[in-house]
């Protein structure tokens, strides 16, 4: 069979399992009577606290759209010319030395081409106090970052141009299993190898809002030893609580901040929401439609890969092919945007609904979504298509109608 073909039947491989694993496993029908309509802005926050938060929120979206534009221009600047080929041949080493210089050096230039961004975005955040975080730390944040990012995608670009050297044809297929099973492992890992670069965490203290915890997880048949608390007031004063990895590595995270300010009600929603999420194992269903998504997308770059050689490009299993394929994937991710943070919003929704089902509180779950929301500047009317392409949780005022239709007699 033909690298073609093989890329082809890769692809639909991988297209098939998406579209059945998304069909089965995102909750598209989340909330009780279909879809929601928000509630009118001015019965949750005042114009004030509107008018700050847009005023943040359109500066805010500038830098990150700007950052975002640039470094999708300067991936595409080195991988659709020459100048991307020039530069990894000045390269020092065999091909498993070459691909991840090519990748530390790409992915440095771009942080160096959109840093200005970040400096007057975080610039922004100390104005208005989402964060006390020292520019010192700031730095290391930054480093930390780039470090797994490098890492991480380097990893991903040796298994890609080993095999295409190794299989001429077949390499599609062996790079999107091992892709995926790296997306499998990655999920697995993150909790125990890239969270405590960030951030420190231990057990949330003895004591009444534990035991509340513990009771809440124990009546939503949900296995938890122990709820963590993280340092995040390090770098932010936003509030917030995730859950990360799955089976042994599963963890419900809480922001000290969170359990710092906010009342015993407020932080029992948001601890059941996030025991919801790990209720539906729903760090499990990204896992996989994450897995089926490398399976796919390697497919694909295969087959553009195939026919940018034919118009004179580098084959797959050249160093000097590392420039292109981080720009397919740049250009790539921004595309499925809409659709990954499609399903992340319905994620999310389901579990707003099962968090006030558990806490029989709409109440509390309005007062923590609207005290996260002015914390973090959140703009409640935010731009259609920045909701749509960029958001990964429905918005405050639709949150709260979510609250108020399952809160219904």
């Amino acid at each position: 069979m033909t690298e073609r073909r093989v890329a082809l039947a890769t692809f639909a491989l991988g297209a098939v399992v998406l579209v059945v694993a998304g069909a089965v496993l995102v909750p598209w029908d989340a909330v009780p009577g279909g879809r929601v309509t928000p509630v009118p802005v001015a019965s949750v926050l005042t114009p004030e606290e509107v008018a700050r938060a847009e005023a943040f929120s359109r500066w805010a979206r500038l830098w990150s759209w700007s950052s975002l534009g640039v470094s999708v221009a300067v991936a595409c600047w080195f991988g659709l010319t020459a100048r991307g080929r020039r530069l990894v041949e000045r390269l020092p080493g065999p091909w498993w030395v070459q691909v991840p210089l090519a990748v530390a050096a790409l992915t440095l230039v771009g942080r160096l081409v959109t840093f200005p961004c970040a400096v007057a975005l975080r610039r922004l955040r100390l104005d208005e106090g989402l964060t006390r975080q020292s520019w010192t730390a700031f730095a290391g944040d930054v480093v930390r970052t780039e470090a797994v990012t490098i890492v991480s995608t380097s990893l991903a670009v040796l298994v890609l141009v080993g095999c295409a050297r190794r299989w001429s044809s077949a390499w599609p297929a062996v790079v999107g299993g091992l892709l995926a099973a790296l997306v499998v492992a990655g999920s697995f890992l993150y909790p125990l190898l890239v969270e405590p670069l960030f951030n420190d965490v231990e057990p949330l203290a003895d004591g009444p809002l534990r035991a509340e915890v513990l009771r809440l997880a124990d009546e939503e048949g949900v296995a938890v030893d122990e709820v963590l608390v993280a340092d995040a007031s390090r770098r932010t004063t936003t509030l917030n609580a995730y859950v990360s990895g799955f089976g042994s590595t599963r963890r419900v995270v809480l922001y000290d901040t969170l359990v710092a300010s906010a009342s015993r009600e407020e932080t029992l929603s948001v601890v059941a929401h996030e025991l919801a999420h790990a209720r539906h194992d729903d760090v499990v269903t990204g896992t996989v439609l994450g897995a089926a998504g490398a399976l796919a997308g390697v497919g694909l770059l295969a087959t553009v890969l195939g026919a940018a050689r034919r118009r004179g490009a580098p084959g797959a299993g050249e160093p000097t092919s590392v420039p292109l394929v981080l720009a397919l994937v740049a250009v790539a991710m921004l595309l499925v945007s809409p659709v990954t943070n499609g399903v992340s919003r319905q994620l999310e929704a389901r579990a707003d609904v099962d968090a006030v089902r558990a806490t029989d509180d709409v109440p509390g779950f309005v007062a923590v979504h609207r005290r996260l929301a002015l914390r973090s500047l959140a703009d409640p009317t935010p731009p259609a298509f920045g909701q749509l392409w960029f958001a990964s949780h429905p918005g405050l005022l639709t949150r709260v109608a979510i609250a108020q239709r399952v809160g219904e007699p």
